[in-house]
């Protein structure tokens, strides 16, 4: 393993998985303004995952006010707090470039179905 790849290994963060392209995620963003430090929400859907390792990031877009807003945040930064994923979207590609150009009704994602297994029961053989 080259020396880069162990200095990332260090700043990789496990709890940041378990969210794709099209999902609606909540990002808890921390912001310092002068010397106090707040928690910023940035809500929206994923349009991209791209990179891997420390280098990864992903970008999540949002209407804000009736005007897209595209924010790029890296994956295991230290200033996120957490990501939330509110909903999983379903879509057929890795990059959703295509909802810029779509407003209101049109740019919605169908959700993804979990698919709901009864619990067994454990059946006594006699």
């Amino acid at each position: 393993m080259d020396a880069i790849r162990l200095v990332e290994a260090g700043h990789v963060k496990k709890d940041r998985q378990g969210f794709a392209p099209g999902d609606t995620v909540r990002v808890h963003v921390r912001v310092v303004e002068g010397e106090k430090e707040r928690i910023q929400l940035f809500e929206g859907v994923v349009i991209r995952k791209r990179g891997e390792g420390g280098r990864a990031s992903f970008t999540v877009r949002r209407i804000s006010y009736g005007v897209g807003v595209e924010r790029t945040f890296p994956l295991h930064s230290p200033r996120i707090e957490k990501i939330d994923v509110v909903r999983h979207g379903k879509v057929r590609r890795s990059k959703l470039y295509y909802l810029r150009g779509l407003a209101g009704k049109a740019a919605r994602l169908r959700e993804k179905r979990a698919i709901a297994v009864p619990a067994t029961v454990a059946q006594e053989t006699e």
